[in-house]
């Protein structure tokens, strides 16, 4: 596996002068344990038996290189298997876009079966999918599907390579595939609700023909411990450490998998301050925090947070997640100490991410239809307010986040202006003029006074002062 890495890393160099086809297995956005070693494995498979009609086959991990320390159970099992994390190649080490330009990319997918929507034009290139997912995809004669819906993605590409090239699975590649399936199947306990008959099948196979595999269950813990382990991270890294983005129009949500108990998220020191500096970075319009622990006996309790500085984004996205039934989540009100943070209990515990998913993509679809296209470029209005300058200690007024809320459009949509016909006497109550960003939509809707009419108005009000005699701003009438 090291010399492959190798000669991926040295070929990708070269790539800039080359006009050969460049095979790229491409995992999905999280990074997760079974996304890399699925894309390691079934490159090494295409590359080993030749099952690329292209030269050069490449797993790139859909992640950059500097998040990669964040996901510490990927970095244990490296390690283990004796794989040098400074071999593997990283999504901002290669311009996909430049390859599919020149016509040289190929793409396969591994462990997500659509490409999100900043890649759609690479669509065209992907000729296979590995995945055990909803199915999103349209059907192609020009792109294999392999979908099931098992415990891992690893799994499949398990089942993939021994059937077609048995020989590809030494002892290396094994250890990799093997770890990945233990850890996403949660030791294959059936109190999980993850392990399914293949899965258990896959893993004793793989147990069979390397009887030296490290002991499930100690390679179990191991693996678990440095996925829970947050130590040290910030409030953005806890929720870049295993992270999914959707998105549809113009609003992106992104929906993280949080290792602790919601009570001790909330608990965080600056939380509000440090989730609006990552939606204000990352150009989000909510977080959906899904917190996950385990009980003595494997069995997983969960517990979801909605956050977003916009109270209809907020009201949306819990409305989706409140009314959803396919799956139903059971979800049930907790308390929360904030006001921009919905906080709930997960009835159904078995609704993973997963499941969770395609609930929110249903929504932003609907979210989209719902889209006015009136030609406003902003699509935030920001909130400065939205911290109290004497709750944030040593903070300068011109260097704290920035927080956004919803639009004016946006919000004349999601209050039914235009399907009940008052779209054009809805008013939007004035924002005072130090929250507007430059461009703000709402500016063009305020009256413009001038300076003179200031004046005016002011001498107008002295000289009434005592009566009861109404005097207009202009623009009022």
């Amino acid at each position: 596996m090291e010399g492959f890495l190798q000669r991926c890393s040295a070929a990708l160099k070269g790539s800039s002068e080359g006009s050969s086809g460049i095979h790229i297995v491409l995992g999905n956005e999280a990074c997760d344990l079974d996304s890399m070693v699925s894309s390691l494995a079934f490159a090494y498979f295409l590359s080993t038996a030749s099952g690329s009609s292209c030269k050069t086959v490449v797993p790139v991990l859909n992640i950059p290189r500097a998040e990669f320390p964040l996901r510490l159970d990927n970095v244990f099992l490296l390690k283990e298997s004796g794989v040098p994390s400074e071999a593997l190649v990283f999504r901002d080490e290669v311009d996909l876009a430049g390859l599919h330009r020149a016509k040289r990319l190929v793409l396969s997918l591994v462990d997500h079966n659509v490409l999100p929507s900043a890649d759609i034009d690479l669509e065209e290139a992907v000729v296979e999918v590995i995945d055990h997912h909803h199915l999103e995809r349209t059907p192609s004669t020009s792109c294999s599907v392999t979908m099931e819906t098992v415990g891992s993605c690893a799994t499949l590409v398990t089942e993939y390579i021994h059937h077609k090239a048995p020989e590809v699975l030494d002892r290396q590649v094994a250890q990799l595939l093997y770890g990945a399936i233990v850890l996403d199947c949660v030791n294959m306990a059936p109190e999980a609700g993850k392990v399914t008959p293949k899965d258990s099948l896959l893993a004793c196979l793989l147990e069979s023909r390397f009887p030296d595999l490290p002991p499930r269950g100690a390679l179990f813990q191991s693996l678990q411990s440095a996925k829970f382990d947050i130590s040290g991270l910030s409030t953005e890294q806890i929720l870049l450490k295993d992270m999914k983005a959707v998105s549809e129009g113009d609003l992106r949500l992104a929906v993280s998998a949080v290792y602790m108990t919601l009570d001790m998220f909330l608990q965080r020191k600056s939380l509000q301050r440090e989730l609006c500096e990552f939606c204000h970075k990352h150009r989000f319009g909510a977080v959906v925090a899904m917190t996950i622990s385990f009980n003595e006996r494997s069995e997983p309790h969960r517990q979801l947070a909605v956050y977003s500085s916009s109270t209809l984004y907020r009201e949306e996205v819990s409305q989706a997640l409140e009314k959803a039934r396919n799956p139903s989540l059971c979800i049930s009100p907790m308390s929360s100490p904030f006001n921009d943070i919905k906080s709930y209990l997960q009835g159904n515990a078995l609704a993973s991410r997963k499941k969770v998913l395609p609930i929110l993509k249903d929504f932003l679809k609907e979210w989209d239809k719902k889209q006015v296209h009136c030609g406003e470029t902003e699509d935030f209005e920001e909130l400065d307010n939205h911290f109290d300058p004497t709750g944030s200690p040593g903070i300068d007024r011109d260097s704290r986040p920035h927080c956004f809320s919803a639009s004016r459009h946006h919000r004349r949509r999601l209050l039914g202006a235009e399907d009940s016909g008052m779209e054009e006497d809805f008013q939007v109550p004035a924002t005072p003029m130090n929250s507007l960003v430059e461009g703000c939509p709402l500016d063009a809707g305020l009256p413009q006074i001038s300076s003179e009419a200031i004046l005016e108005k002011f001498s107008c009000m002295v000289g009434e002062a005592g009566g009861n005699k109404d005097v207009s701003w202009p623009g009022d009438q």
